[in-house]
């Protein structure tokens, strides 16, 4: 349990509370998540941001997703050739392909993390 402190204001104490520092950004994807969260479980968002953990919980997912979907990218342009050399030769198709692989892999990182 934690300690209650309480500051003197004339004659009354009031419960000295205040809410964590959010010095970590939620990104994106914590914001869908967090969106998600309120149309589709508004329970566990209510439990979430009554415990003071909902944005450390967003930023989290934030971040797992920003990694996953770096690896799911390097592992679509593995797989497909889009490499440096491509790049070098014909531009227009490298940025086609990479625009492609970049909305495949944000679809699965939606599909996988946000949407669940």
């Amino acid at each position: 349990m934690q300690e209650l402190n309480y500051i003197r204001c004339e004659d009354y104490y009031i419960p000295d509370i205040r809410l964590p520092e959010r010095s970590r950004p939620i990104g994106r994807f914590g914001r869908m998540h967090r969106d998600y969260l309120k149309e589709h479980n508004p329970i566990l968002f209510d439990t979430l941001r009554l415990d003071s953990t909902l944005w450390t919980y967003l930023a989290d997912l934030n971040e797992q997703a920003q990694n996953r979907l770096e690896v799911i990218i390097e592992q679509i342009k593995a797989v497909e050739g889009v490499t440096e050399e491509l790049k070098a030769a014909d531009q227009m198709a490298w940025v086609g392909a990479m625009n492609s692989i970049c909305n495949r892999a944000e679809e699965i990182i939606k599909f996988e993390m946000i949407h669940c």
